[in-house]
């Protein structure tokens, strides 16, 4: 079964995005923030991470680019779902070292699309 590690502290985002992708047939662990979020990463080892940007502790950019430094994480696809929806935002996180971009409210069929695309 496919691992998706998703980084988020809303909960209203984690109930709905981690049912979604339960009934699609994936397998989601939930970190709330980005410290818990690499740890995770580093103990789980997904196959693929979704990263919002405003999070506590270390925050999406910050997340991001720790695991894209770390040979053990590097390789894992990081897509980041943020409300942070600005060209400039997009940048930021791919520069961070994010692999793709959604911006929130997510489109799901979209969203799916691209873990598809990563996962293939």
């Amino acid at each position: 079964m496919t691992k998706i590690l998703y980084i988020e502290d809303n909960e209203d985002n984690i109930f709905m995005l981690k049912s979604r992708l339960e009934r699609k047939g994936f397998h989601v662990d939930v970190a709330k923030d980005g410290e818990e979020g690499i740890a995770l990463a580093r103990h789980s080892k997904p196959d693929l991470i979704i990263m919002d940007i405003s999070l506590p502790k270390k925050d999406g950019y910050a997340a991001t680019q720790f695991l894209k430094q770390e040979r053990e994480t590097k390789s894992i696809p990081i897509i980041v779902l943020t409300a942070h929806a600005l060209p400039k935002d997009k940048e930021l996180a791919l520069e961070a070292g994010a692999d793709e971009y959604e911006s929130k409210p997510v489109d799901f069929q979209r969203l799916l699309k691209k873990i598809a695309q990563f996962l293939s």
